[in-house]
């Protein structure tokens, strides 16, 4: 069964002196303000569009490889992701870098290695950003 999910985005003004909010609409679990100096120069208590991909982009790589550990017969007992989305004016988004750590019993670096890029290449997110590089970083804790 497909799921659809939905966010609006409340905006007022012009680009670089307007701001707005960002409501996660399905869930209901959040509102969040934005606006451009956010998106362009980084401002603590505002988000943009970038940082709310990470948040995609490490939930969705995290579910992708706790699966793959799983059905390798290696869980992993935790992982740790970040998303780094950069975002340069003028260009758009230019990559999204994923940092992981994760404590997993009983499995070789090279198989670590090998389920994390898979991870990284099947998440459905990445393949949504196919668009942009998207580079890895993983270690065993």
């Amino acid at each position: 069964m497909a799921v659809t999910s939905e966010a609006t985005t409340l905006w007022f003004g012009d680009l670089e002196s307007g701001k707005g909010t960002t409501s996660l609409d399905t869930s209901d679990a959040a509102e969040f303000p934005v606006s451009w100096i956010a998106r362009s120069e980084g401002v603590a208590g505002k988000t943009n569009p970038e940082e709310l991909i990470g948040a995609a982009h490490s939930a969705c790589y995290s579910m992708a490889f706790s699966g793959i550990l799983a059905k390798n017969g290696t869980p992993p007992e935790s992982l740790q992701v970040t998303a780094a989305v950069t975002f340069q004016p003028g260009e758009g988004i230019t990559g999204s870098h994923l940092l992981v750590s994760a404590k997993v019993a009983g499995i070789s670096e090279e198989d670590f290695e090998r389920l994390a890029e898979d991870a990284k290449q099947n998440c459905p997110v990445s393949q949504a950003l196919t668009g942009v590089p998207i580079t890895l970083e993983a270690s065993l804790a």
